[in-house]
C-alpha cells in the first residue's frame, strides 16, 4: 500500500509518560520508554518531557536502539504575547530539532487554550479566535515557517482541541490565509474524530499541505461522555478517550488506502495519550505496530 522506502512509523511518548499530566506515567524512565518504543518494532519518536536534552546524550541512547527523532511539539502564543516572545523560544527549538534530524516542527498556538485547564468544559468554552486574532496567528506563523525553511524544515500546524484552531472550519480558515510554502498541517486522526470532524474530508482536502500525521484512535463513548457531561479535556484524557489505532471508533483502513493513494511521504506517530496504569504502554504499542502492519502494509 505505501511506499516503505518514504513513510517511517514512530510512536509517540505520550503513552508512556504525560508532559500535561506528568503524574501519569511519573515513574517511568526514558529509558524504558524508548527500549519498549524500539522493541515494539517502531523506528522512531518524538520528544517527551522525560527525554535528555544534551545532544549527544539523546542521539547515543536512541542510536542504541536504532530510533530517530521525527519532530517535538511547540506551543506558540502569536495571538496573545509578543511575537518576539515566540520566536526566540522557537528558534531554539527549530535549532534543537535540527541537530536532532528531524524535518518537520509542530506547532499549536496555544494562546486562550483550554487543552492544560483540568475543570473548563472542552466543548462549551473552547476559545474562537476573533478576525484580528486570525491575523496575528497568519503572520506570525508565516513569519516561523520562513525560520523553518532557513534550515530545510517545515513548519506543520497541530489542530487541536480546546484551542482556536479545532474544527473543519478553523482549519480551512487558517489553511486559507497563511502561505502554502510556509506553513503546513499536521494530520491527527483523533483529534479530529473527537471534535466531530470528517478526518477523510480533511484528508482529501488539505493532503498537498500534510506534511506530519499523528494516528490516534478515539473511544466514543468517552468522547460523548466528554460532551454530555461537560468535561474538560484533561478529564477525558484520563478517562481515556484516546487510544492506539484499531482499539477505537475510527476506520482506519480508507485513511491509510487514501494517504497511499496520494502518495503521502514522512512520519506517521502513533501518539495516544492514556493512563499507563490502565493501558499498560507497551502491551499498547505492540497492539498498534500488529494493526498497522496488518492494515497499511508497514
Amino acid at each position: 500500500m505505501f511506499d516503505v522506502s518514504t513513510v517511517k512509523l514512530g510512536i509517540a511518548p505520550i503513552g508512556w509518560t504525560n508532559d500535561d499530566l506528568p503524574e501519569l506515567g511519573g515513574e517511568i524512565t526514558f529509558e524504558q520508554c524508548i527500549s519498549e518504543m524500539a522493541l515494539a518494532g517502531f523506528s522512531g519518536s518524538e520528544v517527551g518531557n522525560k527525554y535528555p536534552r544534551e545532544i549527544p546524550v539523546l542521539k547515543k541512547a536512541l542510536h542504541l536502539r536504532n530510533l530517530e527523532i521525527a519532530s517535538a511539539w511547540f506551543s506558540a502564543y502569536l495571538t496573545t504575547k509578543p511575537y518576539k516572545e515566540t520566536e526566540k523560544a522557537y528558534i531554539a527549538h527549530r535549532d534543537f530539532l535540527h541537530e536532532m534530524g528531524a524535518k518537520v516542527i509542530v506547532v499549536s498556538e496555544q494562546g486562550r487554550s483550554i487543552q492544560g485547564n483540568m475543570s473548563t468544559p472542552l466543548f462549551a468554552e473552547k476559545p474562537i479566535f476573533t478576525d484580528e486574532e486570525c491575523l496575528k496567528l497568519a503572520e506570525g506563523l508565516n513569519r516561523l515557517g520562513e525560520l523553518a525553511k532557513e534550515k530545510d524544515m517545515k513548519l506543520v500546524y497541530h489542530h487541536h482541541m480546546g484551542t482556536g484552531v479545532q474544527t473543519t472550519e478553523e482549519i480551512d480558515r487558517l489553511m486559507d490565509i497563511t502561505d502554502s510554502n510556509l506553513v503546513f498541517l499536521l494530520y491527527d486522526t483523533g483529534h479530529l474524530y473527537f471534535s466531530g470532524e470528517d478526518p477523510l474530508a480533511i484528508l482529501e482536502k488539505h493532503f498537498s499541505r500534510i506534511k506530519h500525521v499523528h494516528l490516534k484512535d478515539v473511544r466514543l463513548e468517552i468522547a460523548r461522555q466528554v460532551k454530555q457531561e461537560h468535561l474538560s479535556f484533561l478529564t477525558g484524557v484520563k478517562k481515556g478517550v484516546f487510544t492506539v489505532p484499531g482499539d477505537g471508533a475510527i476506520d482506519f483502513e480508507p485513511i491509510f488506502q487514501l494517504l497511499a493513494k496520494l502518495g503521502y511521504k514522512g512520519w506517521m506517530i502513533v501518539e495516544a495519550e492514556q493512563d499507563p496504569a490502565l493501558a499498560n504502554p507497551f502491551e499498547y504499542a505492540l497492539k498498534a505496530r500488529n494493526f498497522i502492519k496488518e492494515t497499511a502494509g508497514i
